[in-house]
């Protein structure tokens, strides 16, 4: 609990032993006799004035600042009007359960929003710390906001790219997984574009500086969570909204109560009473109560079952979704790579698994592991020769005696071989120099693995009557193909950063039918913006960064 909460269970807790104590007092006095004084009524208002005021001064405050501001009819006012108008008739333990019971839920309402919030402060992990920039003839480590575009700045192997630019010299692979949440690395050679945020594989890259750093792609996630967050912070409380409303009729009614009649009987005090009891009976105690209780109550069940709900307005928002959106790699996928086709060329499919391994056998590459868990088999290290790596093609790799080429279509391009990409994951092809030339072997497809439970919950959610599913992702459609294929997904949208995913957020709210939701599961740092913007965010906890959590 928050330091506020435990204030606020302190003074329940004072002001309900004091009240206690008074009630008790009130029963023994009236039934036993042994106190002539507490027939005076403001010998009874002293002693029941106590837990009022310790209960109910700072609703008493905050109701008279909003009369001081013109905010009058909220729930604040309704509690100091009513817990007033008990008093004002002798009715003093009324009064002051009035106001326990709704700092009461208050308490609950409070705890059950603070539940499960955690921050976003690891977004800050990619925010590079500094840039090597290339000045009078050397090179200088200086803060990424000093460099001007169009400088040169070096990037070293397993080092941050600090801005968003242009690759002038070298090749690599680098891995994106901060911003796309993809776990395989993208190759980059001359001319290709890379963003800052991402980490530098194998190879040294120069790099003309394309964005200064406020406009870079780190710098501007950050900058959506902030602004995402800003648009959320507008909606209401239930119990605020409804008091709004609720508020000013009884206020009304009353007035009319305590006027109206006695112009025609000339009862002025009776009906004053009449009015106060009206209001005292009006007070929404079992809503104001019952609301906080009810959300506290699904919150608690949830986190039973492992999730935790960050506050009692978004477990309302779930009652109306009509548009569930969702990541895929890590949150409908597994977000690790396996075999899933071979199609040998010159050589068998045993035969092609086992050099391929082989050739992959020292490599640290994801869809090396995918490949070398496929061969079901150690790798016998005495098999290898020399191994040189291709960086961003692929490598070359002697396997008992023989001479292979094992990467992309690119390297087999450059050795004369034509071959085609296909779809439904990455190709691995192997190729072998023999004296007539290179010789294509074969190739293996390697391609994230669906969630056993995606399908079924998809199915469960059109049941459940979500009208439209929706993936983003920022994988490349030839990539996305198969899983969308297995589910039933109504729209997908392909090779997407975070600024694209919010586009297409706010698209799809744009959309919706009045009164509905739309929901966004994810669990990259990538998914952060977009998690915030949705009416609901869902983070995959387990197994997603903390920065969507």
């Amino acid at each position: 609990m928050t330091k506020k909460q435990k204030k606020l269970l302190r003074r329940i807790l004072i002001a309900g032993g004091c009240f206690l104590a008074a009630f008790g007092f009130h029963l023994a006095a009236e039934r036993l006799s042994f106190f002539p004084l507490w027939e005076k009524w403001y010998v009874r208002l002293a002693v029941f004035l106590i837990p009022y005021l310790i209960i109910g001064f700072p609703i008493l405050k905050k109701a008279a600042t909003g009369l001081v501001r013109g905010q009058v009819f909220d729930e604040n006012f309704l509690m100091a009007v009513a817990s007033l108008g008990a008093l004002a008739i002798g009715e003093y333990p009324e009064a002051v359960f009035v106001l326990l019971f709704y700092e009461i839920g208050e308490l609950f309402e409070s705890v059950a929003v603070g539940r499960s919030r955690k921050s976003i402060a690891s977004l800050m992990d990619i925010r590079p710390d500094f840039a090597v920039a290339e000045r009078n003839g050397g090179e200088e480590t200086v803060s990424p906001d000093e460099v001007a575009v169009g400088e040169i700045i070096a990037i070293r192997p397993g080092e941050k790219i600090p801005l968003d630019g242009t690759v002038i010299e070298g090749s690599s692979e680098i891995n994106t997984a901060a911003l796309t949440g993809e776990s395989m690395p993208r190759d980059v050679t001359v001319g290709d574009d890379v963003i800052s945020g991402c980490v530098n594989g194998t190879g040294r890259l120069r790099v003309k500086v394309a964005r200064p750093f406020g406009e870079s792609t780190a710098s501007r996630i950050l900058r959506l969570v902030e602004e995402s967050a800003a648009v959320k912070a507008k909606s209401e409380a239930f119990i605020t909204r409804f008091a709004a409303c609720y508020t000013p009729i009884v206020v009304g009614a009353a007035i009319l109560v305590a006027v109206v009649p006695p112009i025609f009987d000339r009862a002025w005090l009776s009906w004053l009473y009449r009015a106060l009891h009206f209001l005292v009976v009006s007070c929404p105690c079992a809503l104001v109560i019952s609301v906080p209780l009810t959300f506290f109550a699904g919150i608690g069940s949830a986190s039973r079952r492992g999730i935790l709900v960050k506050g009692s307005d978004y477990l309302e928002r779930f009652a109306s979704v009509e548009t569930a959106v969702f990541d895929k790699t890590g949150t409908l996928t597994e977000g690790r790579f396996a075999v899933t086709s071979c199609l040998p060329a010159a050589a068998g499919e045993a035969e092609l698994l086992d050099l391929t391994a082989h050739a992959e056998g020292y490599s640290h590459h994801p869809l090396s592991a995918a490949i070398r868990e496929a061969y079901r088999k150690p790798i016998d290290v005495s098999r290898i020769g020399d191994v040189t790596d291709l960086p961003g093609r692929g490598l070359k790799a002697v396997v008992d005696g023989r001479t292979l080429f094992v990467g992309s279509s690119r390297l087999m391009a450059e050795l004369g071989l034509s071959c085609e990409n296909g779809t439904g994951g990455t190709a691995i092809f192997t190729a072998e120099e023999i004296a007539d030339g290179p010789v294509l072997l074969g190739s293996l497809t390697v391609s994230d693995t669906l969630k056993p439970g995606a399908a079924d919950a998809m199915k469960r959610l059109k049941q459940a009557g979500v009208k439209r599913l929706v993936l983003l992702t920022g994988d490349t459609a030839e990539a996305t193909a198969p899983v969308a294929a297995a589910l039933p997904i109504d729209e997908v949208r392909a090779s997407l950063l975070p600024g694209d995913k919010v586009r297409e957020v706010e698209r799809l709210l744009s959309e919706k039918t009045k009164g509905t939701q739309v929901i966004f599961v994810g669990d990259g740092v990538n998914d952060a913006p977009v998690l915030t913007r949705a009416d609901v965010g869902v983070a995959m906890g387990a197994l997603g960064s903390d920065a969507a959590v």
